[in-house]
């Protein structure tokens, strides 16, 4: 009984992260750029009990039985998928539409430096800096950054904004004048060796000096010509609401089935000990 007490909380303990998972994906699911996450089972160890190997010729029954541990979760892998292309005509929405290149956002560590992070979320506002400058940021407040890892800065006195297929944001002033900037947009060969940061941003692995293959490269020069981008628009979350419910009623049912478990077992117990 106790064996079977605890194979059912190993896997209530992973079921809940499971649920906290779909509830994440669920929540996030109006979030522009929020790419989906699933959570992966693979089985824990297993005891094998054989059978008779004399009286096996005569039984109809299975060769033995595997009394498991119960489950974990392996792995919770990001989707990458293409979200829905919305738009919104207005001028600093910008949705990248080709899956795995991302924009470069500067995130502060909370040690006065900042980090690259790389991000799908488009919508862009401007802050207000010193010297009658404002800054690119995005809807949390980031800088974002430009081809050469800087924050974007510019005048505050500009009337529209531009962009062109190759991923160059124009700031247009009244006096017919426009400021070219190249937005810093990095390309994922290895999306699934990044590190997950936040609900929509990743990072730079901390092995990544020691990687030999290449996983991201930074889309400069020529490169840029590879770019897919869109003005006047947001990628939206690539959550399939739908399915993410399914998953939730299966996941729920899983949770009570193994907690109806942990009572019956405890039940049995009681009647055990109370045998005179």
């Amino acid at each position: 009984m106790l064996r079977t007490m605890i194979t059912a909380t190993n896997t209530l303990n992973q079921l809940q992260q499971q649920i906290d998972t779909i509830s994440n994906n669920l929540s996030n699911s109006t979030t522009a750029g929020y790419k989906a996450k699933e959570a992966k089972f693979s089985e824990l160890l297993y005891q094998q009990f054989n059978n008779d190997k004399l009286d096996s010729a005569q039984r109809q029954s299975p060769a033995g039985i595997r009394y498991g541990v119960g489950a974990r979760i392996s792995q919770i892998q990001t989707i990458h998928s293409q979200g829905n292309i919305q738009q919104t005509d207005r001028d600093l929405d910008i949705a990248l539409t080709k899956e795995k290149q991302y924009f470069n956002i500067l995130r502060p560590n909370g040690e006065n430096e900042v980090n690259v992070a790389y991000s799908r979320q488009g919508n862009f506002y401007v802050s207000p800096v010193e010297n009658g400058q404002v800054m690119l940021v995005n809807g949390d407040g980031y800088a974002v950054a430009d081809s050469t890892g800087n924050a974007i800065l510019f005048p505050s006195d500009f009337s529209n904004f531009s962009l062109t297929e190759d991923g160059i944001l124009g700031v247009n002033y009244p006096n017919g004048e426009t400021l070219s900037v190249e937005l810093g947009i990095t390309e994922l060969q290895k999306p699934q060796a990044m590190e997950h940061i936040s609900d929509t941003y990743i990072g730079i692995p901390e092995n990544f000096a020691e990687l030999e293959e290449v996983i991201l490269i930074n889309l400069q020069g020529p490169a840029r010509s590879e770019i897919g981008i869109r003005n006047g628009a947001l990628e939206q979350s690539n959550v399939d609401i739908s399915k993410e419910m399914t998953n939730l009623i299966t996941a729920q049912r899983s949770y009570q089935f193994q907690s109806r478990a942990i009572t019956l077992a405890d039940q049995m117990l009681g009647l055990i000990n109370g045998i005179r």
